[in-house]
């Protein structure tokens, strides 16, 4: 709140000093991230003409998970996803999206939108020649609001574990209050079984926790969680170059 003086100088009511330090801390932390990522990715072990595609999850008809205050999943999905879209880019990585937009990706006309969405997805990742791809998601668990953090799995074809646990360490040091291990995911999820590349699916917080759909909608979060998804990527890389 502000008040203003006789003078017509404007200044705080109430000044929230550990507020001011916190948010200092955070930007310190996220420039050191992304100065760490480009760090990794100019090393001569980087490849160079890789692609990967970022799956955006849901969008359109499918909103996702609903979370607190009615946020939608596929709206942060798509925010997150663009941001690490323009991560991995700066770094001479070539990225396809599968949506740019608040789209379904079912054929006009299907019977069933959901599993059309599903096959043309598939379809887009495995058409593409992709070295890699990553899946943007959110994460709830409606009963249970203290739940919070990132956590990475993976679809189990070879360098996807690697790499997952190279994204899942990044995401701890920069978001996780508490550490989270990344996993093998379910042959359940059509998209991560039938992707024929290494696949990782990031579930980047829980929409069910008030603090945490709070951070998810804000822009320098997102930046924040897109730049350490894009230096575990790079650290992966990397090591496998």
């Amino acid at each position: 709140m502000y008040r203003l003086r006789e003078t017509g100088v404007l200044h705080m009511r109430f000044f929230d000093r550990k507020k001011i330090r916190l948010l200092f801390g955070f930007t310190i932390f996220l420039v050191l991230l992304i100065l760490n990522c480009v760090m990794y990715c100019n090393k001569a072990g980087m490849k160079r003409d890789l692609t990967v595609v970022i799956d955006v999850g849901h969008g359109g008809n499918d909103p996702g998970k609903i979370g607190v205050d009615d946020v939608k999943e596929k709206d942060v999905n798509l925010q997150i996803a663009l941001c690490l879209k323009a991560q991995l880019q700066a770094r001479g990585v070539k990225v396809i999206l599968t949506r740019e937009g608040d789209v379904c990706l079912a054929t006009n006309g299907a019977t069933n939108k959901k599993v059309s969405d599903m096959h043309n997805r598939v379809s887009l990742i495995n058409a593409s020649g992709a070295d890699y791809m990553i899946s943007i998601h959110q994460n709830s668990l409606p009963g249970h609001p203290g739940v919070s953090g990132a956590q990475v799995f993976h679809n189990g074809q070879d360098g996807a574990e690697a790499l997952a646990l190279c994204i899942q360490n990044d995401l701890n040091m920069a978001v996780n209050t508490r550490e989270k291990a990344a996993k093998r995911i379910d042959d359940s999820i059509y998209i991560m079984k039938h992707a024929d590349c290494p696949a990782v699916l990031v579930e980047c917080g829980f929409l069910s926790n008030p603090e945490e759909t709070v951070l998810l909608q804000q822009p320098d979060y997102q930046l924040h969680m897109a730049a350490a998804i894009a230096a575990g990527f790079c650290q992966y890389c990397t090591n496998e170059g």
